[in-house]
Protein backbone atom coordinates (compact mmCIF):
# COMPACT_ATOMS: atom_id res chain seq x y z
CA UNK A 1 0.00 0.00 0.00
CA UNK A 2 0.80 3.76 -0.25
CA UNK A 3 0.53 6.47 1.79
CA UNK A 4 -0.47 9.55 -0.75
CA UNK A 5 0.50 13.08 1.28
CA UNK A 6 0.34 16.42 1.00
CA UNK A 7 0.61 19.82 2.85
CA UNK A 8 -2.38 18.97 4.82
CA UNK A 9 -1.81 19.24 8.59
CA UNK A 10 -3.09 15.80 9.04
CA UNK A 11 0.16 14.35 7.76
CA UNK A 12 2.70 15.90 10.11
CA UNK A 13 2.21 12.40 12.41
CA UNK A 14 3.78 11.12 9.09
CA UNK A 15 6.43 13.71 8.72
CA UNK A 16 7.65 13.53 12.15
CA UNK A 17 8.01 9.82 11.94
CA UNK A 18 9.98 9.55 8.91
CA UNK A 19 12.55 12.51 11.25
CA UNK A 20 13.79 9.93 12.75
CA UNK A 21 16.91 6.87 11.74
CA UNK A 22 15.64 5.16 14.48
CA UNK A 23 12.32 5.00 12.82
CA UNK A 24 13.65 4.11 9.91
CA UNK A 25 15.31 1.14 11.40
CA UNK A 26 12.52 0.03 12.98
CA UNK A 27 10.63 0.14 9.85
CA UNK A 28 14.06 -1.70 7.92
CA UNK A 29 13.65 -4.64 10.65
CA UNK A 30 9.74 -4.87 10.54
CA UNK A 31 9.68 -4.87 7.01
CA UNK A 32 11.92 -8.25 7.04
CA UNK A 33 9.57 -9.96 9.76
CA UNK A 34 6.84 -9.20 12.44
CA UNK A 35 8.39 -8.34 15.95
CA UNK A 36 7.37 -7.87 19.03
CA UNK A 37 8.63 -4.16 21.20
CA UNK A 38 11.48 -6.38 23.13
CA UNK A 39 12.86 -7.77 20.00
CA UNK A 40 13.22 -4.69 18.46
CA UNK A 41 14.51 -3.17 21.79
CA UNK A 42 17.14 -6.21 21.61
CA UNK A 43 17.88 -5.40 17.63
CA UNK A 44 18.74 -1.85 18.22
CA UNK A 45 20.24 -2.05 21.78
CA UNK A 46 17.72 0.70 23.19
CA UNK A 47 15.38 0.52 26.11
CA UNK A 48 12.02 -1.18 25.46
CA UNK A 49 10.71 2.17 27.40
CA UNK A 50 12.15 4.47 24.25
CA UNK A 51 11.56 1.82 21.84
CA UNK A 52 7.78 2.10 22.78
CA UNK A 53 8.06 6.13 22.06
CA UNK A 54 8.98 5.78 18.70
CA UNK A 55 6.60 2.88 17.74
CA UNK A 56 4.26 5.09 19.12
CA UNK A 57 4.56 7.94 16.27
CA UNK A 58 5.08 5.16 13.28
CA UNK A 59 1.55 4.36 14.69
CA UNK A 60 -0.06 7.09 14.95
CA UNK A 61 1.67 8.04 11.10
CA UNK A 62 0.38 4.59 10.11
CA UNK A 63 3.25 3.44 8.48
CA UNK A 64 3.05 0.54 10.94
CA UNK A 65 0.70 -1.54 13.09
CA UNK A 66 0.60 -3.27 16.46
CA UNK A 67 -1.83 -6.83 17.66
CA UNK A 68 -1.98 -8.51 20.54
CA UNK A 69 -1.10 -12.15 20.99
CA UNK A 70 -0.72 -14.95 23.73
CA UNK A 71 2.57 -16.32 23.56
CA UNK A 72 4.79 -18.47 26.31
CA UNK A 73 1.99 -17.87 29.00
CA UNK A 74 2.16 -13.97 28.39
CA UNK A 75 0.77 -11.13 25.78
CA UNK A 76 3.02 -9.53 23.45
CA UNK A 77 2.48 -6.63 21.24
CA UNK A 78 3.91 -7.88 17.89
CA UNK A 79 4.50 -5.01 15.32
CA UNK A 80 4.25 -4.94 11.70
CA UNK A 81 4.87 -3.50 8.35
CA UNK A 82 1.65 -1.30 7.12
CA UNK A 83 2.75 0.94 3.79
CA UNK A 84 5.21 0.09 1.54
CA UNK A 85 5.55 3.81 -0.17
CA UNK A 86 5.02 7.73 0.49
CA UNK A 87 4.46 9.47 -2.22
CA UNK A 88 4.04 13.53 -1.09
CA UNK A 89 2.73 16.24 -3.37
CA UNK A 90 4.55 19.51 -2.62
CA UNK A 91 3.31 22.95 -1.45
CA UNK A 92 4.38 24.56 -4.98
CA UNK A 93 2.46 21.72 -7.23
CA UNK A 94 -1.04 21.97 -5.72
CA UNK A 95 -3.16 23.69 -7.94
CA UNK A 96 -5.14 26.78 -6.98
CA UNK A 97 -8.95 25.95 -6.56
CA UNK A 98 -12.01 27.01 -5.50
CA UNK A 99 -13.66 25.39 -3.27
CA UNK A 100 -16.60 25.38 -0.30
CA UNK A 101 -16.29 23.26 3.24
CA UNK A 102 -18.76 22.34 5.71
CA UNK A 103 -18.30 20.58 9.75
CA UNK A 104 -20.95 18.61 10.70
CA UNK A 105 -20.66 17.28 14.14
CA UNK A 106 -21.39 13.33 14.34
CA UNK A 107 -24.55 13.77 16.72
CA UNK A 108 -25.92 15.72 13.69
CA UNK A 109 -27.39 12.58 12.23
CA UNK A 110 -30.55 12.69 10.68
CA UNK A 111 -31.72 8.74 10.21
CA UNK A 112 -30.04 5.86 11.87
CA UNK A 113 -30.74 2.38 13.01
CA UNK A 114 -28.52 0.84 15.25
CA UNK A 115 -27.99 -2.22 16.97
CA UNK A 116 -25.60 -3.03 20.26
CA UNK A 117 -23.60 -2.96 21.01
CA UNK A 118 -23.64 1.12 20.58
CA UNK A 119 -23.79 4.16 22.34
CA UNK A 120 -23.17 8.09 22.49
CA UNK A 121 -21.44 10.67 24.59
CA UNK A 122 -20.58 14.51 24.73
CA UNK A 123 -17.49 15.47 25.53
CA UNK A 124 -18.54 15.85 29.11
CA UNK A 125 -20.79 12.65 29.36
CA UNK A 126 -22.15 9.72 28.59
CA UNK A 127 -25.61 9.83 27.12
CA UNK A 128 -28.00 7.95 28.10
CA UNK A 129 -27.49 4.22 29.13
CA UNK A 130 -25.36 2.24 26.40
CA UNK A 131 -26.36 -0.74 24.30
CA UNK A 132 -30.00 0.93 24.42
CA UNK A 133 -30.68 2.68 20.82
CA UNK A 134 -33.58 4.53 22.21
CA UNK A 135 -30.81 7.03 23.47
CA UNK A 136 -30.08 7.96 19.68
CA UNK A 137 -33.40 9.72 19.52
CA UNK A 138 -32.51 11.43 23.28
CA UNK A 139 -32.30 15.68 22.20
CA UNK A 140 -28.85 16.05 23.60
CA UNK A 141 -27.85 13.49 20.80
CA UNK A 142 -26.71 16.82 19.09
CA UNK A 143 -23.92 17.28 21.04
CA UNK A 144 -22.51 13.67 20.90
CA UNK A 145 -18.72 14.08 20.23
CA UNK A 146 -18.46 10.39 19.72
CA UNK A 147 -21.13 7.51 18.73
CA UNK A 148 -20.63 3.87 17.76
CA UNK A 149 -22.46 0.80 17.02
CA UNK A 150 -22.22 -3.01 16.34
CA UNK A 151 -24.14 -2.90 13.15
CA UNK A 152 -26.43 -0.48 11.08
CA UNK A 153 -26.39 3.13 9.58
CA UNK A 154 -26.26 6.32 10.67
CA UNK A 155 -27.29 9.36 7.99
CA UNK A 156 -26.44 13.30 7.52
CA UNK A 157 -28.39 15.65 5.22
CA UNK A 158 -26.59 18.71 4.49
CA UNK A 159 -27.65 21.69 2.68
CA UNK A 160 -26.15 22.16 -0.87
CA UNK A 161 -24.34 25.49 -0.85
CA UNK A 162 -23.37 25.71 -4.65
CA UNK A 163 -25.00 28.40 -6.03
CA UNK A 164 -26.08 28.66 -9.92
CA UNK A 165 -23.48 28.43 -12.03
CA UNK A 166 -21.06 26.74 -10.06
CA UNK A 167 -20.44 23.13 -10.93
CA UNK A 168 -18.51 20.75 -8.85
CA UNK A 169 -15.74 19.04 -10.24
CA UNK A 170 -14.17 16.90 -7.07
CA UNK A 171 -15.92 15.81 -3.54
CA UNK A 172 -13.97 14.69 -0.76
CA UNK A 173 -15.41 13.83 2.75
CA UNK A 174 -13.12 13.47 5.99
CA UNK A 175 -13.37 11.84 8.92
CA UNK A 176 -12.19 9.70 12.10
CA UNK A 177 -13.60 6.34 12.10
CA UNK A 178 -12.68 2.99 13.66
CA UNK A 179 -14.63 -0.37 14.06
CA UNK A 180 -16.60 -1.04 17.17
CA UNK A 181 -15.38 -4.13 19.28
CA UNK A 182 -17.25 -4.92 22.36
CA UNK A 183 -14.62 -3.30 25.01
CA UNK A 184 -11.57 -2.44 22.60
CA UNK A 185 -9.34 -4.41 19.74
CA UNK A 186 -6.73 -3.26 17.69
CA UNK A 187 -7.12 -5.90 15.59
CA UNK A 188 -11.03 -5.98 14.64
CA UNK A 189 -11.82 -6.04 11.10
CA UNK A 190 -14.88 -4.37 10.08
CA UNK A 191 -16.68 -3.72 6.57
CA UNK A 192 -17.88 0.08 6.72
CA UNK A 193 -19.86 1.16 3.53
CA UNK A 194 -20.12 4.84 2.18
CA UNK A 195 -23.05 6.14 0.80
CA UNK A 196 -23.92 9.58 -0.69
CA UNK A 197 -26.99 10.97 -2.20
CA UNK A 198 -27.92 6.88 -2.33
CA UNK A 199 -25.04 6.18 -4.23
CA UNK A 200 -22.30 3.26 -2.94
CA UNK A 201 -19.15 4.73 -2.76
CA UNK A 202 -17.52 1.94 -1.83
CA UNK A 203 -16.44 -0.24 0.91
CA UNK A 204 -13.16 0.12 3.47
CA UNK A 205 -12.36 -2.59 5.93
CA UNK A 206 -11.64 -0.71 9.19
CA UNK A 207 -8.66 -2.92 10.48
CA UNK A 208 -9.66 -2.27 14.39
CA UNK A 209 -11.00 -0.48 17.34
CA UNK A 210 -8.35 1.10 18.66
CA UNK A 211 -7.05 2.16 22.01
CA UNK A 212 -5.07 -0.99 24.05
CA UNK A 213 -1.94 0.55 24.02
CA UNK A 214 -2.44 4.51 24.54
CA UNK A 215 -5.94 7.24 25.15
CA UNK A 216 -6.73 9.29 22.12
CA UNK A 217 -5.19 12.52 22.08
CA UNK A 218 -8.11 14.61 22.77
CA UNK A 219 -10.17 11.88 24.74
CA UNK A 220 -11.40 13.03 27.42
CA UNK A 221 -9.81 12.56 30.75
CA UNK A 222 -13.45 11.10 32.31
CA UNK A 223 -13.57 8.64 29.38
CA UNK A 224 -13.24 4.90 30.35
CA UNK A 225 -9.68 3.64 29.14
CA UNK A 226 -11.30 0.10 28.26
CA UNK A 227 -13.19 1.33 25.47
CA UNK A 228 -12.75 3.37 21.68
CA UNK A 229 -9.85 5.52 22.72
CA UNK A 230 -9.19 7.11 18.74
CA UNK A 231 -9.79 6.46 14.96
CA UNK A 232 -8.13 6.49 11.43
CA UNK A 233 -7.82 9.63 9.70
CA UNK A 234 -9.62 8.57 6.18
CA UNK A 235 -10.19 10.91 3.12
CA UNK A 236 -12.92 10.00 0.45
CA UNK A 237 -12.16 11.75 -3.23
CA UNK A 238 -14.44 11.38 -5.66
CA UNK A 239 -13.93 12.60 -9.15
CA UNK A 240 -14.85 12.39 -13.00
CA UNK A 241 -12.82 9.23 -13.28
CA UNK A 242 -14.01 7.38 -9.83
CA UNK A 243 -14.33 7.23 -6.02
CA UNK A 244 -10.60 6.98 -4.30
CA UNK A 245 -9.91 6.30 -0.57
CA UNK A 246 -6.60 8.12 0.53
CA UNK A 247 -5.85 7.96 -3.04
CA UNK A 248 -6.18 3.87 -3.57
CA UNK A 249 -9.76 3.40 -5.78
CA UNK A 250 -12.82 2.21 -3.97
CA UNK A 251 -15.28 2.03 -6.95
CA UNK A 252 -16.24 3.35 -10.39
CA UNK A 253 -18.83 6.06 -8.84
CA UNK A 254 -17.89 9.04 -10.31
CA UNK A 255 -19.10 12.55 -10.02
CA UNK A 256 -21.26 12.70 -11.82
CA UNK A 257 -23.30 10.10 -10.27
CA UNK A 258 -23.88 11.56 -7.29
CA UNK A 259 -26.88 14.20 -8.39
CA UNK A 260 -25.22 16.80 -6.20
CA UNK A 261 -27.67 19.51 -8.04
CA UNK A 262 -30.10 18.60 -5.50
CA UNK A 263 -30.91 21.30 -2.75
CA UNK A 264 -29.50 18.62 0.20
CA UNK A 265 -27.25 16.25 0.22
CA UNK A 266 -27.25 12.65 2.52
CA UNK A 267 -24.44 10.54 3.65
CA UNK A 268 -24.78 7.08 5.10
CA UNK A 269 -21.97 5.40 7.33
CA UNK A 270 -23.20 1.46 7.55
CA UNK A 271 -22.13 -1.75 8.34
CA UNK A 272 -24.25 -4.34 7.34
CA UNK A 273 -25.69 -7.52 8.84
CA UNK A 274 -24.79 -9.35 5.22
CA UNK A 275 -20.82 -8.03 5.48
CA UNK A 276 -17.83 -10.21 5.64
CA UNK A 277 -16.88 -8.94 8.19
CA UNK A 278 -19.28 -7.22 11.02
CA UNK A 279 -17.27 -5.47 13.09
CA UNK A 280 -19.10 -2.27 14.08
CA UNK A 281 -17.97 1.59 13.86
CA UNK A 282 -16.82 4.33 15.63
CA UNK A 283 -17.40 7.77 14.13
CA UNK A 284 -15.35 10.50 16.62
CA UNK A 285 -16.00 13.70 16.55
CA UNK A 286 -14.20 17.25 17.96
CA UNK A 287 -13.13 16.42 21.64
CA UNK A 288 -12.40 13.05 21.26
CA UNK A 289 -9.83 10.70 19.23
CA UNK A 290 -6.62 11.87 17.72
CA UNK A 291 -7.92 15.25 15.73
CA UNK A 292 -10.40 16.77 16.79
CA UNK A 293 -12.37 17.64 14.19
CA UNK A 294 -15.95 16.51 12.68
CA UNK A 295 -16.80 14.92 9.85
CA UNK A 296 -15.77 17.43 7.00
CA UNK A 297 -16.80 17.74 3.29
CA UNK A 298 -15.39 19.95 0.66
CA UNK A 299 -16.62 20.34 -2.74
CA UNK A 300 -13.98 21.45 -5.26
CA UNK A 301 -15.97 23.66 -8.23
CA UNK A 302 -15.87 25.59 -11.53
CA UNK A 303 -17.66 28.44 -13.08
CA UNK A 304 -20.44 26.88 -16.17
CA UNK A 305 -21.25 28.54 -19.05
CA UNK A 306 -23.92 29.47 -17.90
CA UNK A 307 -22.44 31.24 -14.82
CA UNK A 308 -19.71 33.35 -16.48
Amino acid sequence: MTIRANADRKFMPLYEALASEVRWRIMEMLAEKEMNVKEVAAGLGLSPAIVTMHIRKLELAELIGTRRVRRDGGTHKICFLKEHAVEIQLPALMPNRTYLDQSIPVGHYTAFEVFPTCGLATREKQIGLFDDPRYFLDPERVNAAILWFGKGYVEYKTPNYLHDGQEAEELEISMEIASEAPGVSDHWPSDIRFVFNGVSLGTWTSPGDFGRSARGRYTPEWWNGEVNQYGLWKTIRVDASGTYMDGVRMSDAAIGDLRLEEPFWTLRFAVEEGAKHVGGLTLYGSGFGNYDKDIQIRVYYRKSERGE
